[in-house]
């Protein structure tokens, strides 16, 4: 009799579960991208010393001298 090769197979799952967690990751960050460069230029912006103004939409905001 032949004896089954599970390893490959557990190869694959685990790639396959890789494969659809970097989809979700990729696609959170596309969605949420502008808000979280936002919030990272405010942090960035209180660290300097500076005022943020925000942008039309999310991700244009930027840091101004007083």
């Amino acid at each position: 009799m032949y004896k089954i090769n599970s390893k490959g197979q557990a190869l694959v799952e685990y790639l396959l579960i890789i494969a659809v967690i970097s989809v979700i990751v990729v696609s959170v960050v596309k969605l949420l991208g502008g808000y979280l460069q936002d919030t990272v230029t405010k942090t960035s912006c209180s660290l300097l010393n500076k005022v943020y103004v925000e942008g039309e939409r999310p991700g244009e905001g930027k840091c101004v001298d007083e």
